[in-house]
């Protein structure tokens, strides 16, 4: 491990022309490296220092990928702010390789179990929750208030329960409800109710003339899974109230029964995010997360990676791993779909970088991706899923999502995920009721900061503590944890969750 003072830069394959400076709050101008380089101005920790003399116009390499072309000559030592860079095109679609370099099948990892809870369907949740879901916005308050009184009047008789959550949502009415791209809401919608935290128990409050039908929404023949607030037989607010209390008392009886059992780990289904990048996210958390990705696939789990736009400038790298042509020409129609999708908003992928990206040294989109594609571990790709489609296949799968946390987190619970491994660099109190989120720092000087909503630490990869192997099984083996129930991540003990947002592409009327 360095002496925190010794000056450092983050090099991250030989063919880089710049490279990361590591030291927390930066260096300034005149401070010298071991191997001669000296900086010739400021830079801030995260941020791009060059390397060598680059010419304007030449191509700036950092994951040993072009990020883009200088916008005026940079000499070596020099700070290399995104205002220097100018933004490349992305990769064409027509030309991609399709399954050239699809890994080998992996040795199996045997033996590794979590406790969690079966369902009659053979999924098994990591969390037991009454999840009641909601047809149109229009009753939200109405469910909330409700919830309110279930988990004051009723929870505490079923101990087995782990909560009751409201799955409200702006959809519903006010639509266009039979346009083609509506498709994406309503089946996010229908797949949500199945999730495996949720034990089976569908529960939907509608209010009765809504576009939306309650019916749409709960498995064919449960028709009694649905509370009307507008059916005449309710008389005032209370008893429509009391209606859905009396409703979900007996999926509480029902879930109560459910207890945890030992079940391998090929049971999982992990979803996997990020948000609030910083330069650290390609270094530290998303290599830490993606070795632990390829450990659950190893094992037999299911694994979610997603965020199409911060995917799109790094897919020449995953379409030649993907497990079969069709795999890869399936990864290619999901990008094409989201470049029409942002043209068709007259805005383009440059518009995903926030400026806290910026401010954690990211450059633009491309470096972004670049990084983010690393918790894909470097397992085969099986299958890619068109938003809010429920995961068919085990191993590792392209669920296609905006890079919105919310919404992402959205549809990867739609999608069957169970629970979410989210890494940041700048920092968010993101969670989400229905799933456990462990929460994974790019920087020990965040860990340390929020050391009461950070789960886990992946900055010891660049202060030298620890490797990437290393942190990568302290990582499972927390999923495992996790996932038994004998580890509360932060944002549940904190009781503290984002509320779902649904990606509604189709018009509002």
């Amino acid at each position: 491990m360095p002496d925190p003072m010794t000056p450092r830069y983050i090099r991250l394959h030989a063919r880089d022309n710049v490279a990361i400076v590591a030291n927390d709050l930066g260096l300034p101008a005149g401070t010298r490296f071991e191997c001669g380089l000296t900086l010739t101005t400021f830079v801030p920790q995260g941020h791009k220092v060059a390397l060598t003399d680059i010419r304007k116009g030449e191509a700036i390499r950092r994951y040993g990928e072009v990020i883009g072309t200088a916008s005026a000559p940079i000499t070596a030592g020099e700070w290399v702010d995104e205002a220097k860079i100018d933004m490349p095109t992305p990769p064409p679609l027509d030309s991609l390789a399709l399954a050239t370099a699809t890994p080998p099948t992996p040795e199996p990892l045997t033996g590794y179990t979590f406790e969690g809870y079966r369902n009659p369907d053979g999924s098994v949740g990591t969390k037991n929750i009454l999840g009641i879901s909601t047809s149109v916005q229009c009753v939200a308050g109405t469910v909330e208030f409700a919830v309110k009184r279930i988990k004051a009047e009723l929870l505490p008789k079923y101990p087995n329960v782990d909560d009751v959550v409201a799955l409200t949502h702006t959809y519903g009415c006010g639509v266009a409800i039979s346009a083609p791209l509506a498709v994406v809401p309503i089946r996010t919608l229908q797949n949500i109710v199945k999730n495996p935290n949720f034990g089976g128990e569908v529960m939907v409050v509608g209010l009765g003339c809504e576009k939306l039908v309650p019916e749409r929404l709960v498995p064919e023949g449960t028709d009694d899974a649905v509370v009307r607030m507008q059916d005449e037989a309710f008389v005032g607010f209370g008893p429509i109230v009391d209606g859905i209390m009396k409703m979900a008392e007996e999926r509480l009886k029902t879930l109560n029964r459910r207890k945890r059992e030992t079940c391998p780990a090929s049971d999982l289904v992990i979803g996997l995010q990020c948000g609030g990048s910083d330069a650290f996210s390609g270094v530290t958390a998303n290599p830490a997360v993606g070795f632990a990705a390829d450990l659950l696939v190893r094992a037999g789990a299911t694994v979610m990676f997603s965020e199409v736009t911060e995917v799109r400038d790094a897919i020449h790298l995953l379409t030649p791993r993907a497990a079969t042509k069709e795999v890869g020409e399936a990864l290619i129609r999901e990008m094409a779909w989201y470049d029409a999708y942002l043209t068709k908003g007259d805005v383009d992928r440059s518009a995903n970088t926030t400026p806290g990206n910026k401010k954690g040294g990211l450059a633009n989109i491309v470096e972004k991706a670049l990084g983010s594609i690393v918790k894909s571990g470097s397992s085969a790709i099986v299958d890619v899923l068109s938003p809010g489609e429920r995961v068919r296949r085990k191993g590792l799968v392209f669920a296609a999502t905006p890079a919105s946390d919310f919404i992402c987190g959205t549809l990867q619970l739609a999608s069957g995920m169970t629970m979410q491994v989210f890494t940041t660099g700048r920092g968010t109190p993101y969670g989400l009721a229905a799933a456990p989120v462990i929460k994974v720092a790019t920087r020990t000087a965040l860990a340390r900061r929020w050391h009461d909503l950070i789960d886990f630490d992946a900055g010891r990869i660049a202060t030298g503590e620890a490797t990437i192997e290393e942190t990568g099984w302290d990582l499972f083996r927390l999923i495992l944890d996790v996932a038994s129930g004998r580890t509360k991540p932060w944002s549940d003990k904190w009781g503290i969750a984002n509320a779902l947002t649904l990606f509604n592409p189709a018009p509002v009327t």
